[in-house]
């Protein structure tokens, strides 16, 4: 499709003259950036996803199954589903705002993945397969599988022991599985924009980034600015981020910024 532009630029020279030609090949640029997904389409043919509507309806689909099937399967693995579970799953769909036949959907998939004896390795390898190229999409799901396993206020080992398998099947080590939940630890104290002026709410706010207290600015600046971009909405939505959770990839976002803000203004009291 990306020859339209040079064709509409070709013939308006011809018929009507320079300018013409020129104003033609933006317009025609254009439109062909929209017609492609425009920025999502562009992040999505650059990790090499594809973009038609089919393959994007598909991870999507995908998405949303692998979350909700493992979130029941986490919630079983310590032998109950406690009632903070439940109610963290509850708490879970009102932040998405999902539709009322998305949230039957995915209790349905929780109970499948609560199941005695769910096998979920069919399950990963449908993930991996689609997903592969998709490093967003792998770090979301590990998120919201971590969120789920804490929300209770600990983490059995059953849980992390089933946490590090995921991991390991999306291609993390452990070094950066325990990364991983400390920033989700360290977001999580800033949700809803908390920002407690003490030593606990600087360390969670260091945690939040994945920074150490004792790097330089542009170290902690350079983990700030990688965040931010992995959790903007138009790049996670161009790799197959469902709509429905986009909120809470955006509310992740403010956390992180919320947690930057706090160490900035920490470390320029004490310059």
């Amino acid at each position: 499709m990306g020859y339209i532009k040079f064709i509409v630029a070709f013939l308006g020279f011809y018929f009507y003259g320079f300018w013409t030609g020129v104003l033609g090949f933006f317009i025609a640029g254009f439109i062909t950036w929209k017609l492609t997904g425009g920025l999502q389409g562009y992040i999505a043919r650059k990790s090499g996803l594809g973009n038609t509507r089919a393959q994007r309806a598909t991870r999507q689909a995908l998405f949303l199954k692998t979350v909700f099937t493992l979130m029941g399967t986490l919630a079983k693995a310590d032998g109950r589903i406690s009632e903070k579970e439940i109610a963290h799953m509850e708490t879970f769909f009102a932040q998405l705002g999902i539709t009322a036949e998305h949230r039957k959907e995915a209790i349905i998939l929780f109970k499948l993945g609560s199941g005695d004896n769910y096998d979920i390795e069919p399950l990963l390898a449908e993930f991996n397969n689609e997903c592969e190229k998709s490093a967003a999409l792998k770090q979301m799901l590990m998120i919201y599988l971590i969120g789920a396993a804490i929300s209770d206020g600990n983490l059995h080992d059953a849980e992390m022991e089933l946490l590090s398998h995921i991991a390991r099947s999306l291609g993390y080590n452990d070094a950066q599985l325990q990364q991983l939940i400390a920033m989700t630890r360290g977001q999580d104290h800033f949700s809803h924009g908390k920002q407690a002026p003490n030593r606990s709410s600087l360390s969670a706010a260091y945690q939040a980034l994945g920074v150490k207290k004792k790097d330089s600015d542009a170290v902690i600046k350079k983990s700030y600015r990688r965040l931010i971009r992995e959790f903007h909405p138009d790049k996670l939505m161009g790799q197959g981020l469902p709509e429905d959770m986009v909120k809470k990839a955006t509310e992740r976002s403010q956390e992180i910024q919320t947690a930057y803000d706090l160490i900035k203004k920490h470390r320029k009291a004490n310059k």
